[in-house]
């Protein structure tokens, strides 16, 4: 399979051995970062179902709340992170979950205390803005820097809910199809229990 590389935007990195060929063609024949359109258009290639609402941007889990409509699933928030020694996570876990930072990095076992990831790089690594943070992005992530991790509770929500790599639309996807998602990219998502929940989840 075709690998190739490219300095694009800073240190946009191509390098595609080891995905699918919905891959390569969704991203490594660009040197730019996907958009929503690339991501429906790789989702629908993988024969993975999802719907799609438009809304004002969103920028907090309260403005999602008061503005999202009444879209079923599972609603999340998701954090950019950084360890010490500068590996990169993308932590994914329902809205309503209380996720304590000091000792996350303990519990899955990185470097150090997490600090959160510069807009800049997260621009760099998933092409993303501020905001639209969503393990959509691994799309972008061609490199596999950033590791995804997905809390165990969200999982158990048969459909979740994502921004698709823009903060002006929610993209609902089955918790199965985003794992099938992940592997396409070349990502394979860690599970792990990290969060207490306010509420018990909804199915």
């Amino acid at each position: 399979m075709r690998r190739a590389s490219s300095m694009v935007h800073g240190a946009w990195v191509l390098a595609c051995a080891g995905t699918t060929a919905e891959y390569v063609e969704a991203t490594c024949v660009s040197h730019m970062p996907a958009t929503p359109s690339d991501l429906f258009a790789f989702l629908d290639r993988l024969g993975i179902a999802h719907q799609t609402v438009t809304h004002p941007a969103l920028f907090t889990v309260e403005q999602s709340r008061a503005l999202r409509g009444t879209i079923p699933g599972g609603h999340t928030k998701n954090l950019f992170l950084r360890d010490k020694k500068g590996a990169l996570f993308l932590v994914s876990a329902v809205e309503d979950a209380v996720i304590e930072l000091k000792s996350l990095h303990r519990r899955l076992a990185a470097s150090g205390r997490f600090s959160f990831g510069a807009a800049e790089l997260m621009r760099e690594m998933l092409g993303i803005e501020p905001g639209a943070v969503t393990p959509f992005a691994a799309i972008n992530d061609t490199g596999r820097r950033v590791t995804v991790v997905l809390d165990a509770a969200m999982m158990r929500h048969p459909t979740l809910n994502f921004h698709p790599l823009v903060n002006t639309m929610t993209t609902s996807i089955a918790a199965a199809d985003l794992l099938r998602f992940l592997a396409a990219t070349g990502h394979e998502a860690r599970i792990e229990a990290m969060t207490e929940q306010k509420t018990a989840a909804k199915h």
